[in-house]
């Protein structure tokens, strides 16, 4: 008699925002199969003793919020998202928007190789164009010497190519910039390279007969990018008197505001980072590296835009001989994403750990192309509030438990004087008191 198959596991949770946090807590328990330690973890998150040995000068510790994003469904295959931010609606937005990517069979995502940039500054060279010459002659020598991460080399990692960049026209003086490109496996990768651009910055000194300034990584990782796509049926859209042709062209005319304007595209491209830089701190990764290269590839022209596409469609719904033709939204976005499931902090910090369990990733790439369908996601909720009722309205709701507990509402008050504030629509710290006062 043969073992029945465990039922497949579903990110689609009816009702999660409904129960109480202790029965999220269970399920979330019982999809990632935590441990009672691993669940006390989340509830306890940091000690200060541990909080010691990560920085310098700990006084204490600063908690923020832990939440899931639920209804996620990449390459057909299902994924509770941790978040950790402070701002509501992130993490309902993002939720729904993935309820949405289903009706069109989920995301699909992809990436590049994990390959890091290391630039090592070269000045004073006599001959720019007989130092490049020679630097690229010793390709083979340079590239040995920078293998100097023994655990990335037993992964399959390691040093792949060295470019020379001339930059004869600066502020100050010419210069020769070489980028050493280095495969960095699951690790995110700054101390390796940093530490192999450091290793071959003597031997460039050489080969160029200048002198080696900066030694360090590049935060533009355009070698080191993730995308997701989406394809979602316009009937998906239509809600609340809202004809779903007309949101999605909406949409569609919103995303190419961002494209051309960099006024709108800032605000745009922050909605993005406010679901990719949640994923990054409860995974224990540099949100700031990733916003920094991210910023940096959406002015890749000369201008800075929108770092998503999103244009309307024709295509067919399935439904066997009666398939007809219809209108679909399509989205997709790319961006460089360096992040690692080993080393500094999503290693030294419980939480990250318990985090990418949940998640139940087996790499680095993954982890990003995790982190491009929850920015998509994140990018879609958004331009449909826009388009459509406001963002203000589904935001400010949300926003008012916050102004309850600032006027000093406890437990059920804080409901209760919530669902009175939005009711009114004075959503206001001065209300909230009054009516905690009436009580």
């Amino acid at each position: 008699m043969t073992e029945a198959s465990p039922a497949p596991r579903s990110s689609r949770l009816s009702g999660f925002y409904q129960k109480s946090v202790a029965e999220r807590l269970a399920l979330i328990a019982t999809w990632a199969n935590l441990t009672p330690d691993e669940m006390a973890i989340i509830d306890n998150g940091l000690s200060t003793a541990q909080a010691d040995k990560m920085i310098e000068n700990v006084v204490g510790r600063y908690s923020l919020p832990l939440g899931i994003g639920v209804n996620f469904l990449l390459n057909q295959r299902d994924y509770l998202i941790p978040m950790v931010v402070e701002e509501p609606s992130i993490v309902a937005a993002v939720s729904f928007a993935a309820k949405l990517a289903r009706d069109g069979g989920g995301f699909i995502t992809g990436s590049t190789e994990p390959v890091m940039i290391a630039q090592i500054q070269l000045l004073d060279v006599p001959d720019l164009a007989q130092a490049t010459a020679a630097i690229l002659a010793e390709k083979a020598t340079l590239l040995a010497l920078a293998n100097t991460s023994p655990t990335i080399a037993k992964q399959g990692g390691g040093p792949v190519d060295i470019e020379v960049r001339p930059l004869p026209q600066t502020p100050t003086t010419p210069m020769l910039i070489v980028h050493l490109l280095f495969d960095t496996r699951d690790a995110m990768g700054a101390n390796a390279v940093n530490t192999a651009a450091e290793t071959i910055a003597p031997v460039l000194e050489r080969l160029s007969g200048g002198r080696a300034l900066l030694r360090i990584l590049s935060n533009l990782t355009d070698q080191r990018r993730a995308w997701a796509e989406v394809t979602i049926p316009a009937q998906s859209f239509a809600a609340s008197g809202h004809h779903g042709l007309a949101v999605i062209e909406n949409i569609a005319h919103a995303n190419a505001f961002a494209v051309a304007d960099p006024y709108r595209a800032a605000t745009h491209n922050k909605g993005i980072f406010n679901g990719i830089d949640a994923v990054a701190i409860a995974t224990g990764n540099d949100w700031r590296a990733i916003e920094a290269g991210a910023h940096a590839y959406a002015a890749r022209d000369g201008q800075y835009r929108a770092l998503t596409e999103w244009r309307v469609v024709e295509g067919r719904e399935a439904g066997g001989e009666d398939e007809r033709r219809s209108a679909f939204l399509y989205g997709r976005l790319e961006l460089p994403l360096a992040v690692g499931i080993v080393g500094g902090a999503t290693r030294a910090h419980p939480l990250a750990q318990v985090a990418l369990k949940i998640l139940g990733i087996q790499s680095a790439r993954e982890l990003s192309e995790v982190m491009a369908a929850v920015g998509l996601a994140q990018n879609l909720a958004a331009l449909r509030a826009l388009t459509t009722e406001g963002i203000q309205r589904g935001h400010m709701a949300l926003h008012a438990r916050q102004i309850a507990v600032a006027a000093g509402a406890q437990g059920a008050e804080v409901d209760r004087i919530a669902v009175q504030l939005v009711r009114e629509g004075q959503i206001r710290v001065e209300r909230a008191k009054e009516l905690l006062g009436n009580k």
